[in-house]
């Protein structure tokens, strides 16, 4: 792909834009559903393609086409409900000195997005992904950058979509997909004039690459990148005692479920050294240890995965839990298989070392032993932003850290008790957003419905005649939304002006 065709690609989008933005809600709930039968339609011939460049194995991406129809399906709703419009009516009063206006706002669409596809989620956060669903749901065209690690999967998603766009009556235009392994691809489609916004998952590297072209822009628009994140969980004394070993094993599957390239993989782990935590510091070591060799995504990923081991294996103050053990040779070409590994440091050296809080994507944990609370409580306040943090604690334990519980609520997007950061549950009230780096806008979630207000803006309307407003506006309120009317929900209609 040239940087001719990517202008080609956002031209078309922005015509398409001029007719898909006043479609009816109805019907780009109607487009939203059809993508989503269509990539059922595309049937296991889809998933064998993802597997084949991917590893990820069929059972994995059979859930994740489920998540991905179940997305589109759940944008579909939010659509024909209508009331993510905001939609906010404040009447006239002329008795008022100076008198007070008609003034109604609502959301709407911005233009042409760009959706940058990932690695780890060929599907779910990919083609016909979470940021596909919500700019399309939204009013917008897509522009989809797919990813060089699986440009055939790509290529069959955006088939169903193209099918989706045809059999609903839609320009072409409404979507596209670009292809590219240059940076040139993805920083023309950031630069284009006619892009007014972006959507990334990826490394922090990518991220802010494309967040500073974007900000570069005669016209800078907004980038809402998700970077990944070292998601710390943080072991305190009472549940470690209670249930170490449940909690060993349950740390120990997250960090390596597929391969830990997961961006919620519970990356450092800390509590209070003491008996209790070093039998949970074994037991942890001895699941990574039976835990087999995989392989990760693609090559150039496996590649930087093990510089980040040899790099851990140099750091001053870091031990390696465990054996070192040698992957065994794959079977046929592709990306090296890796083993997971588990670290250990005091606390004193992770606060001296920033390095040791820097992601490695990957099957790689590190235990961190806090001398007392207030380590743990200085730990967190070193952290950078985060996606999550989960907290483990009896009722007394959290009593006892309300200080912790504080800290965390400034420094990650969601907290996570008792339970994994891994698995993110698709629904109204999920964020998956967090402070710098872990995204570039801390009020966004690139999951759940709320991720459609990423991709629409405001728009006020003042003493506007009756025929110039919006559905959503009117005195007459046919759609039935939840409306803010003089600082009052309703679905009631705008009474008459006395």
């Amino acid at each position: 792909m040239t940087a001719h065709g990517v202008d080609e690609a956002v031209a078309s989008a922005e015509k398409a834009f001029l007719e898909y933005r006043r479609a009816e809600p109805r019907a780009r709930a109607e487009l939203l559903d059809a993508i989503a039968d269509e990539i059922v339609a595309a049937g296991d011939e889809l998933l064998a393609t993802a597997d084949s460049e991917t590893a990820l194995g069929l059972p994995r991406l059979t859930s994740e086409r489920g998540r991905t129809v179940l997305q589109l399906r759940l944008f579909a709703t939010v659509v024909r409900e209508g009331s993510w419009v905001d939609a906010r009516i404040d009447t006239v009063d002329t008795a008022r000195t100076p008198p007070k206006p008609d003034v109604r706002r609502m959301l709407i669409p911005i233009g042409p997005v760009a959706v940058f596809a990932a690695s780890n989620f060929p599907l779910a956060f990919s083609v016909a992904g979470g940021d596909t669903a919500s700019a399309l749901a939204a009013g917008n065209p897509v522009v989809v950058k797919a990813h060089p690690a699986h440009p055939q999967t790509s290529d069959r998603v955006a088939a169903a979509v193209r099918a989706a766009v045809d059999r609903c009556g839609f320009p072409s235009g409404t979507f596209a997909l670009v292809h590219g392994a240059s940076p040139d691809v993805g920083t023309a489609l950031v630069k284009h004039p006619l892009t007014r916004a972006v959507g990334f998952t990826g490394s922090l590297r990518a991220g802010r690459a494309l967040f500073d072209a974007a900000a570069g822009r005669a016209e800078p628009i907004p980038v809402f990148a998700e970077m990944g994140s070292t998601n710390p969980v943080f072991l305190l004394p009472g549940a470690l005692e209670q249930q170490g070993a449940a909690i060993a094993a349950a740390l120990a599957d997250s960090a390596t479920l597929g391969v830990g390239q997961f961006c919620t993989k519970p990356g450092l782990v800390l509590g209070v050294t003491g008996a209790t935590w070093d039998q949970f510091a074994g037991a942890f070591a001895q699941r990574i240890e039976a835990k087999p060799s995989a392989r990760m995504l693609y090559r150039e990923l496996a590649a930087r995965f093990s510089e980040g081991v040899e790099k851990l294996e140099r750091t001053h103050g870091v031990a390696r839990l465990g054996r070192p053990r040698q992957p065994a040779l794959p079977a046929e070409p592709g990306p090296p298989l890796v083993s997971a590994v588990a670290w250990q440091v005091e606390a004193s050296h992770f606060l001296q070392t920033p390095s040791l809080r820097e992601e490695l994507f990957g099957p790689s944990t590190i235990l961190i032993r806090a001398s007392d609370a207030d380590d743990l409580v200085e730990a967190a306040r070193s952290l950078d932003g985060q996606l999550t943090a989960a907290v483990y604690g009896t009722e007394r334990d959290l009593a006892s850290f309300s200080t912790l519980i504080d800290v965390l609520g400034r420094k990650v997007g969601r907290v996570v008790f008792n339970g994994v950061p891994t698995g993110v549950e698709v629904g109204p009230a999920m964020n998956h957003g967090g402070p710098y780096p872990a995204t570039t806008d801390v009020r966004t979630t690139s999951v759940g419905t709320a991720a459609i207000l990423r991709f629409a803006r405001p728009l006020c309307y003042q003493d506007a005649p009756e025929p110039m407003l919006p559905a959503e506006l009117r005195n007459r309120n046919a759609r039935g939304i939840w409306r803010l009317i003089d600082n009052r929900y309703t679905r009631d209609d705008v009474a008459p002006a006395v």
